[in-house]
């Protein structure tokens, strides 16, 4: 509570505090559809896994999800095709 008062005594102003931005406007600068990246947990039908994809200067988690009945083994380079915010990505195998 005290933290939050003393917030809002530095912006007398509503219109002054500071602006948080949500994850497709932020993700809208640093696109990950065409990006390659790597399973690191492993991608089956009907299940989510998790690749690391490098955007922003760095790789980021996301959840990874395949269309078809394909599965995806950890380590496999992958292709984002298509990217639903804030942090799942539809990927194929990278040939």
């Amino acid at each position: 509570m005290t933290a939050t008062i003393r917030f809002r005594s530095l912006f007398r102003n509503t219109s002054e505090w500071p602006r948080y931005q949500d994850a497709e406007e932020t993700m809208s600068d640093h696109q990950v559809v065409g990006k390659i990246g790597r399973v690191t947990g492993a991608v089956r039908p009907g299940k989510a896994g998790e690749v690391m994809i490098p955007v922003r200067g760095g790789s980021e988690a996301f959840l990874a999800r395949c269309d078809g009945d394909v599965s995806i083994a950890v380590g496999a380079r992958v292709v984002v095709v298509e990217y639903h915010p804030p942090r799942t990505v539809i990927v194929e195998i990278v040939s």
